[in-house]
């Protein structure tokens, strides 16, 4: 045991097993309590926050039942859900061990005791009581971060029918087992919506794993999913459970499941059936409990149609479906969206920004996003990050155009100044702001192009 160690609370009708108990114990511990009267219990954990509690099971009203050790048990419990009890009890035997066990002790001891045992056993339950706090307090911690996102889903903005739609699904799906599978464009926001299905859903205490399909080679994909043991190929220094296996219990995502040929399709295929993994090199089943959600921006139902994507795993991944709508569906997310972003970035980047004009909203909706949300982040962000503006104007976006051909280019009049600041324009939006080639485009020296950006006020 640690030396001084754990604040220990001992409750016993009898002064000298106190004394024995306090003479022992103070040597290895940081504190040690002794009282005769268990009730001074509940004053006591009000004051201090005990790693572990001795607990005689027999008082002065019933020498030999225990049941006032199961009262004054139940009692700790109520006051502190995550508390560490040892009963200790001169009338053990195998029966009330079970009980006090299974009423929510850590453990049993006998008078009279063994030291050995009883400094060991006390040392487990220091050892228990400070995992216990650390998990109550990660919890606590996930909670408090799920309360803060879901009010009610914090991260997803927007009023648009399709949106709207989207939300109620989720709703809907997130407290039952359904395997989900998410379509939409890159961008639209298919994780945020697995998330979200985590977080509603009864899992929500679980992990939630996510795996990216589209970034793993055929040779790391037995092992990435299903885990191996030491020794089965090269690089296998130690057992390693696989992201199947971790997720058990919680929630796996699986993201661009489309990407899979069909040999790893069959083989996702019969874990999800038989509920069990394999890990390479070796034999022994193991079972599992996962809520599956799968993502796509693949034409799937297509594929399976033209047996490019197994139709039975199709089945099984999509007992609800959820399609995310391209921003370009609804524009009218747009400005909220925006402003959402300006606000976290301007605090994020200490900018003092009001906010975006009319004008430049009017931009960012005739605009088609072809990142859709990703990109329209990432847009308000450098925005943020380059303009001086206390509100935002159309010049401060500069937004991306995937070419600029010769038939791109729509004038409403002829006159020279105002086809050069229209061409000026796209060829930056191109480049995004890039002035060298921007420059190298338009065939102009950057001092070229600087005094025209004066010249017309971009």
């Amino acid at each position: 045991m640690s030396q001084k160690e754990g604040i220990i609370l001992a409750v016993d009708d009898n002064e000298d097993i106190l004394t024995a108990l306090r003479l022992l114990v103070k040597q290895h511990v940081q504190t040690i309590h002794t009282i005769s009267d268990p009730e001074r219990i509940p004053n006591l954990m009000s004051e201090f926050n005990f790693d572990v509690i001795l607990l005689d099971m027999n008082f002065s009203m019933d020498v030999i039942s225990g049941q006032e050790g199961f009262h004054w048990l139940r009692k700790i419990l109520e006051i502190d859900p995550n508390a560490v009890v040892i009963f200790i009890t001169a009338y053990g035997d195998v029966e009330k061990a079970v009980k006090a066990v299974k009423a929510g002790a850590m453990d049993f001891v006998i008078k009279p005791w063994q030291n050995e045992k009883l400094l060991a056993t006390i040392s487990s339950g220091i050892r228990l009581r400070k995992s216990r706090t650390e998990t109550a307090n990660l919890k606590m911690k996930q909670r408090e971060l799920s309360a803060t996102l879901d009010q009610p889903f914090h991260e997803f903005i927007g009023n648009s029918t399709p949106m709207q739609n989207v939300l109620s699904l989720i709703q809907k799906v997130a407290q039952t087992d359904a395997s989900v599978l998410i379509l939409g464009e890159n961008g639209t926001g298919k994780e945020l919506v697995a998330r979200a299905l985590h977080r509603n859903s009864s899992r929500a205490d679980d992990v939630f794993i996510s795996v990216d399909l589209g970034a793993l080679s055929e040779t790391l994909f037995e092992s990435e999913l299903f885990g191996h043991v030491k020794g089965a190929f090269t690089d296998a220094k130690k057992d390693r459970p696989g992201r199947l296996e971790i997720a058990s219990g919680g929630t796996l995502f699986l993201d661009e499941i489309g990407n899979l040929s069909l040999p790893l399709q069959a083989k996702l295929l019969t874990s999800l059936e038989k509920r069990e993994v394999i890990r390479v090199g070796s034999n022994r089943p193991q079972p599992i409990d996962i809520r599956l959600i799968c993502a796509t921006n693949m034409p799937i139902h297509k594929m399976a149609k033209e047996n490019r994507f197994r139709q039975d795993l199709l089945y099984r991944i999509n007992t609800v479906e959820i399609f995310l709508p391209p921003l370009r569906e609804r524009p009218e997310d747009i400005k909220p969206l925006a402003e959402f972003f300006l606000e976290n970035f301007s605090k994020k980047y200490k900018k003092d920004i009001k906010g975006i004009s009319l004008e430049a909203l009017r931009k960012m909706e005739n605009y088609s996003w072809p990142g859709n949300v990703r990109e329209l982040q990432h847009a308000v962000e450098r925005t943020v990050i380059m303009s001086d503006n206390k509100i935002l104007q159309p010049e401060d976006f500069l937004l991306c155009t995937s070419d600029v051909k010769t038939e791109d280019f729509e004038f409403d009049n002829l006159n020279l100044e105002e086809v050069e600041l229209n061409i000026i324009r796209k060829v930056l939006n191109k480049h995004r702001g890039n002035i060298t080639q921007a420059a190298r485009e338009l065939g102009l020296t950057r001092t070229s192009l600087y005094r025209r950006l004066e010249k017309y006020g971009l």
